[in-house]
């Protein structure tokens, strides 16, 4: 335990330092106007980052597999197929004029219902059947690209560009309302999971062995799902989707933790998923001077990491 607690503590001065390159390196021009600017990416960054962490891990124990992340349920594909129905209904420019704040909050309230129904009418019974919600949550999330290819089809080239914009996370384009919002779902989620990590080091023993020793499973499996869902359709309706960094995340915060303690892997794994994003924002940025997409870098590093993951599964 303390030995984790350590390597917490090392993380954090880790995601402190890069967060202060991120800041401070390079600054030129005004600096009242490059600073704030960078703040707020840097919020966003660290906000998405710990808020996929945290529900990979939560996603995990629930589902009892960790090579799963909560985008197979189908978040990802529920955003492109909202921002695909926006354009196709309302037009490119008066999706690209809409108040953000307003957007954000809609997007968010949307993603969450949609995870909500999926949780609550699969599982309505009894938290046993898991296999099925995710089944289902992969095949509706099929169905939901598929549909959204269709749609795509019948729009014009400047109104799929804004289509296209949305599949791809972008920190640049986020409010600071959006993130004051942001940050209360995290800090309230982020809290409650914590206070849940005992019944969910037990939870993780399995619904039998959890249900013998005199926990509630089932309840502890509802609320971790509702804590997903509130991250995962906050995070997602932030910056947009990233599939794989929750995977790196998780892997990275049980690597430095040490333990599969929720006390330790879930502050671990938040910590993780901030440092990626900083991290690759920096070099991208500052290092290499390029304004790619840092998503792209993500979820190929992410898929390495899922098929190394799959293959030494097979192996052992």
């Amino acid at each position: 335990m303390a030995r984790g607690r350590a390597a917490l503590w090392a993380l954090a001065g880790l995601l402190g330092a890069l967060s202060a390159l991120f800041l401070f390196w390079q600054i030129s021009g005004p600096v009242d106007f490059v600073l704030p600017l960078r703040a707020t990416k840097l919020a966003a960054l660290v906000l998405v980052g710990a808020a996929t962490g945290i529900a990979t891990v939560l996603f995990q124990t629930v589902a009892a597999n960790r090579l799963l992340t909560p985008g197979i349920v189908g978040f990802d594909a529920l955003f492109i197929f909202l921002q695909t129905g926006l354009v196709l209904m309302l037009g490119g420019l008066a999706v690209a004029g809409l108040p953000a704040f307003a957007r954000f909050l809609g997007e968010t309230a949307l993603l969450m219902l949609a995870a909500t129904a999926l949780f609550g009418l699969l599982m309505r019974r009894d938290a046993g059947d898991v296999v099925r919600m995710i089944l289902t949550g992969v095949i509706l999330g099929v169905l939901l690209r598929g549909l959204a290819e269709m749609a795509q089809r019948l729009l014009a080239p400047s109104e799929y560009a804004v289509v296209q914009q949305a599949m791809f996370a972008s920190f640049g384009a986020v409010e600071r309302d959006q993130l004051a919002v942001a940050a209360l779902v995290l800090a309230l989620a982020g809290a409650a999971a914590l206070r849940m990590a005992p019944a969910l080091d037990v939870a993780g023993l399995g619904r039998p062995m959890a249900r013998g020793l005199g926990l509630d499973h089932d309840r502890v499996v509802f609320l971790a799902l509702a804590l997903v869902a509130a991250l995962v359709a906050v995070s997602t309706a932030l910056v947009g989707p990233i599939t794989f960094l929750g995977l790196l995340a998780a892997s990275l915060g049980r690597v430095v933790a040490g333990s599969d303690r929720h006390a330790l892997s879930l502050p671990a794994a938040a910590l993780s998923g901030a440092a990626i994003l900083v991290a690759g924002q920096v070099v991208f940025e500052r290092l290499l001077g390029m304004q790619s997409t840092l998503a792209v870098l993500v979820e190929f590093f992410g898929g390495l990491l899922f098929l190394a993951l799959v293959l030494r599964r097979r192996r052992g």
